[in-house]
């Protein structure tokens, strides 16, 4: 969840996939089958920054949200919900990265009726998000980058904090907070915090404007992205709970930053 809601992801039988194939498939069981990528053009901020952190040389586009690493030089091709398709289409790529979250299932088919291939992530915890990284960089011909041992040796046994629990919101007007299955849920789990609106029905609850001061919770934790919470806007609707600010990149991205996250999230939620 970097800018989105879940969504998922359809496969189109008129693309060039088959299914289930081990080791080349995607989070959605849709398999890629050619020669590995030479122009990819990544439609996820973090997975922009994990392709480039591998081979930046295999990037010829992105999103305009896709802000690392600092001064990627790539055709901009607009936002994640709303991508320029005929720019996306005009960079002849052999190979698109897109999340079931961040973008829409009309742009997945729409570049699979296109005849190219579009890989899609949905992982929901920080194993599946390894796992997925994974088999990307397979994908890509460049398994095992050192920036991803790097993240399953952080992982292995990351820093926690003391025990909490969190409402994490991530909008408002109308207020929205991480529900069930969520990445960033996992993250904070992994470092002791957890969220009170795990077991919800809904990934994403909405909740009415007088809601917020009636749930128990120890933190109200507010990420800066995609709603940037500031001092000023947002933790007066929670009076109840003590407000942590923490970066959105370290607590929903998955690719490099999940390198730095231990450290960064837990000195921001025990600062």
């Amino acid at each position: 969840m970097e800018r989105g809601v879940d969504r998922g992801a359809e496969s189109d039988p008129r693309a060039p996939y088959e299914h289930s194939l081990p080791g080349h498939v995607d989070d959605r069981g849709t398999a890629y089958i050619g020669a590995p990528p030479r122009r990819v053009v990544s439609l996820v901020p973090s997975l922009t920054e994990a392709i480039a952190a591998t081979d930046p040389g295999l990037l010829v586009g992105a999103t305009g949200w896709c802000t690392h690493p600092p001064g990627l030089d790539v055709t901009r091709v607009g936002g994640t919900r709303w991508p320029d398709l005929d720019r996306v289409r005009g960079l002849g790529p052999d190979f698109v990265v897109a999340n079931a979250e961040e973008n829409r299932d009309e742009d997945v088919a729409a570049l699979r009726a296109a005849g190219i291939p579009v890989w899609v992530t949905a992982p929901a915890t920080v194993d599946e998000a390894l796992t997925s990284l994974g088999r990307l960089c397979v994908v890509l011909d460049r398994p095992e980058p050192a920036w991803l041992r790097r993240v399953h040796d952080v992982w292995a046994a990351p820093p926690r904090v003391p025990s909490a629990t969190a409402v994490v919101p991530i909008w408002r007007r109308p207020w929205m907070v991480l529900g069930r299955d969520t990445f960033a849920g996992d993250v904070l789990a992994r470092l002791g915090v957890r969220n009170v609106f795990g077991d919800h029905a809904d990934r994403y609850p909405r909740l009415a404007k007088d809601d917020p001061s009636a749930v128990t919770a120890d933190l109200v934790v507010f990420p800066d992205e995609p709603y940037a919470f500031t001092a000023d806007d947002g933790p007066e609707a929670w009076p109840q709970c003590r407000p942590v600010f923490v970066s959105g990149r370290h607590l929903t991205w998955y690719g490099p930053s999940l390198a730095e996250a231990p450290a960064v999230l837990t000195a921001q939620l025990t600062g």
